[in-house]
């Protein structure tokens, strides 16, 4: 990767790096909704209510499952494997901070002259 965002080199794997941030973000979305029902749960004190949310609770847990062991098997993820987590961690950081470092927006801004008509005014 280099600093200019045009160039198409920089596209080199993004779809893969796009569907492991995807997962990622899913798989620690799906952690915050089992903790968040796990609370509620515990401050619930109408028997319906309760049930409704172990039952929540479950299908959360069970989905958090799911994505792990999908980004598991892809090697988007490495639980029991440290050294190996540690290297795809290092990977996103530096990507990172690459795409920090890119001119994305440039000082010229003015997009006059860029559309074939005039904005309708309303």
């Amino acid at each position: 990767m280099n600093n200019d965002y045009l160039d198409p080199i920089n596209s080199l794997h993004m779809p893969e790096l796009a569907d492991t941030t995807f997962a990622m973000d899913f798989l620690l979305r799906a952690k915050e909704g089992v903790r968040n029902i796990a609370v509620t749960l515990t401050e619930s004190a109408s028997p319906d209510v309760r049930a409704v949310l172990k039952k929540q609770l479950m299908q959360g847990i069970t989905m958090h499952q799911e994505i792990s062991e999908l980004m598991i098997t892809k090697k988007w993820f490495h639980p029991y494997e440290l050294s190996e987590q540690y290297k795809l961690d290092q990977l996103s950081a530096n990507n990172t901070l690459k795409i920090g470092k890119m001119n994305l927006f440039p000082v010229e801004t003015n997009r006059k002259g860029m559309f074939d008509r005039t904005p309708d005014d309303h």
